[in-house]
């Protein structure tokens, strides 16, 4: 369904297994920026009605799963560590067409949210079905599930909102792209790394 060109190596749970406080900070901090980034959505598009119901719902829910990980990092009496940069995300904005108009650039914005959620959730289903902890494999299913929808929720509004732009190709173009560069990922205890 996501298309990945590279799967995430099962053993890369060994790595986050090794540093359960460190994936939970890292995760929040994901849901802290998914959240902020459905936002900006609305912010530069407020005249597109149905995107902006839709990624407010996407916020709620995004900040509902900052929640969620926060109260499990209180649960197991961790501490929510400071933000940390996600070299991954910032490698796919650098890929992010900035030229053209508006809804060129609306386009590409909502496929580059849209593979990042498609990758949040290929890394969930790996956690889902490796991890040792019962726990943690039951809320990872639960978010993986949660991810999916909002993947396909940023696709469907980048092929409602395109004028000129071949989405199915463009779409290409980003799974080509993170393809290349994910290979330099899953070598740490982050959601992306």
């Amino acid at each position: 369904m996501l298309g990945l060109k590279l799967a995430t190596d099962p053993r890369w749970v060994n790595i986050v297994e090794s540093n359960i406080e460190e994936i939970l900070t890292d995760h929040a901090w994901c849901e802290q920026k998914a959240a902020s980034n459905a936002i900006s959505l609305v912010t530069y598009n407020s005249e597109l009605e149905e995107l902006v119901t839709e990624m407010l719902v996407i916020a709620r829910e995004e900040l509902e799963h900052l929640q969620m990980v926060h109260d499990l990092i209180k649960k197991r009496g961790l501490t929510l560590g400071r933000e940390r940069k996600d070299h991954y995300v910032n490698e796919l904005f650098k890929f992010m067409k900035k030229d053209g108009s508006r809804k060129d650039a609306l386009c590409d914005r909502l496929l580059f949210s849209a593979m990042i959620e498609a990758r949040s959730c290929e890394r969930f289903k790996v956690l889902s079905e490796n991890i040792k902890d019962e726990e943690l494999a039951k809320f990872y299913r639960d978010l993986m599930i949660s991810e999916a929808g909002h993947y396909t929720t940023f696709l469907g509004f980048a092929r409602k909102y395109t004028d000129n732009i071949d989405i199915d190709k463009r779409w290409k173009e980003w799974i080509e792209f993170e393809g290349s560069i994910i290979t330099n990922y899953g070598k740490s205890e982050t959601v992306h790394g």
